[in-house]
């Protein structure tokens, strides 16, 4: 399931674009991946996020 509504974490703000229509950064999706036991690529995801970049999404 695909949602339209869209996070700014700079303003915290909520968008229908990809972009914040205030301040211009790049918007995410507001709701976190749905957890699975059997997640292949849930090693790499906590990486990233470890090392910093929160751009997932």
């Amino acid at each position: 399931m695909r949602s339209l509504i869209r996070f700014c974490p700079s303003c915290n703000d909520y968008t229908l674009d990809e972009s914040c229509h205030r301040c211009g950064s790049k918007s995410r999706n507001p709701v976190p991946a749905r957890y699975s036991p059997e997640d292949r690529y849930g090693h790499y995801r906590r990486k990233l996020i470890k090392e910093g970049d929160h751009s997932n999404g």
